[in-house]
């Protein structure tokens, strides 16, 4: 069931133009390298074994280092197969400005937190949200608005969107 999750999950992200890799955890950070061509902030991220530290990435950036960055670097706390979309789960370390500002959000999940739909997303996110009182945005493909005529991409957000999903989580 997780490779057809995974397929599913990958399909949608490609029909809201947003990319994906599947990849274990060891091979992550070498994922990240061959993505990561320009500045870049990141959150850390919860998964064991994965690491930030050997990437050019800054953590708890400053405002203008928001503003200079190309790339943003996040944990989802789940995705939606069906949707294509993360859910992303706001907090201290800052998951939102990192997943908003910067031109590309690359978002990494792991396998076994891709959900089959919204409902089983809402029933799994919605403990975890009402005991810590928390948020969550729940984001499907690159930012987008047809507002003041054609489609254009990145207006309210990143204009580019890749999920790295971890394939032994």
């Amino acid at each position: 069931m997780p490779q057809a999750l995974t397929s599913e999950f990958r399909d949608s992200l490609a029909a809201h133009s947003a990319t994906s890799s599947v990849v274990e955890t060891a091979a992550l950070s070498d994922a990240l390298a061959e993505r990561l061509d320009g500045p870049a902030v990141a959150t850390p991220l919860p998964f064991a074994g994965a690491s930030l530290d050997d990437l050019p990435v800054t953590l708890d950036p400053t405002p203008a280092e928001l503003e200079a960055a190309e790339f943003g670097v996040t944990a989802a706390e789940f995705a939606i197969a069906d949707y294509g979309s993360v859910v992303l789960r706001m907090d201290t370390a800052g998951t939102e400005p990192v997943s908003l500002f910067p031109e590309t959000h690359v978002a990494v999940v792991a396998q076994s937190d891709i959900e089959p739909d919204a409902e089983a997303a809402f029933e799994a996110l919605d403990g975890a949200v009402n005991t810590a009182r928390a948020s969550a945005v729940i984001a499907t493909g690159p930012s987008a608005t047809a507002d003041m005529g054609g489609l254009v991409y990145g207006a309210h957000g990143p204009r580019n969107v890749h999920v790295v999903v971890l394939s032994d989580r």
